[in-house]
């Protein structure tokens, strides 16, 4: 026991002296534990709570709906905020940082825009595929291929309009799943949530009152479950590509 006190005593451990080391590191690990939070309330959402709430019967369902889900979309809707914003300040850090090399600081902000604008009309554009009650876009493996086809797209469009010679293979890795994160929390306030609190407060009068659940109800709810599962699926190429920033840097200017 005393050799090993003196042998920690003796480790020459040496910390950052720059605060902005600190600043990436706290960044870094707020992204990490948000995003623990929030993917893994997103998978318990589509591996377990989903499929067990179709075994149950209305008024179990009634019982359970309005006590686990208020409490369980809290922390799945502020875990993904966490999880973005401190993604896109670390993002931020390292785009100034690329154009701070490449000799021209006003570089981080074109590229920020150019990933803004491309991920923000993506959503956009997928939202009106999912909103699609009828049709081909309503059955599950169509609406998987346009929506895999319209995301290689996007992160192919937003790769061209970013790559420089200045560009780190770590910022454009993160250009492409922090995009993917970002649509990810659009789905989860754009529209999960706003449906999610209409077919609570549905499910508890239908269980204390007898209310009838309206008409509308059954499309939000497959609305809300084709965006939940896709979230669940871009979840996959997200977590690759935010990992690849650090140890797989495949990406690189141009």
């Amino acid at each position: 026991m005393k050799m090993c006190l003196l042998a920690l005593l003796d480790l020459n451990i040496e910390f950052p002296a720059n605060a902005m080391a600190w600043v990436e590191q706290g960044l870094r690990w707020l992204h990490f534990l948000g995003g623990i939070t929030w993917i893994g309330l997103l998978y318990f959402f589509n591996l377990v709570s989903t499929p067990v709430m179709k075994e149950l019967d209305p008024a179990t369902r009634g019982k359970v709906v309005p006590v686990l889900m208020p409490r369980a979309l809290w922390w799945f809707r502020w875990g993904a905020v966490w999880t973005v914003l401190a993604g896109v300040l670390y993002f931020v850090i390292y785009l100034m940082r690329d154009a701070q090399n490449a000799g021209d600081s006003g570089l981080a902000w074109r590229w920020f825009g150019w990933w803004f604008l491309v991920w923000s009309v993506t959503w956009a554009v997928l939202y009106v595929c999912f909103k699609q009650g009828s049709g081909p876009l309503n059955e599950g493996r169509v609406l998987g291929v346009v929506f895999a086809l319209v995301v290689a797209a996007a992160s192919w469009v937003v790769l061209e309009l970013n790559a420089h010679p200045g560009a780190s293979a770590k910022s454009l890795s993160i250009a492409v799943g922090g995009g993917m994160g970002y649509m990810m929390l659009l789905n989860v306030w754009g529209v999960i949530w706003r449906v999610q609190k209409k077919l609570i407060l549905w499910t508890k009068a239908n269980a204390d009152a007898g209310t009838p659940l309206p008409p509308e109800a059954a499309g939000l709810a497959r609305l809300a479950f084709k965006v939940s599962r896709a979230n669940a699926w871009l979840s996959i190429p997200m977590l690759f590509f935010m990992a690849a920033a650090s140890h797989f840097p495949f990406l690189s200017g141009r």
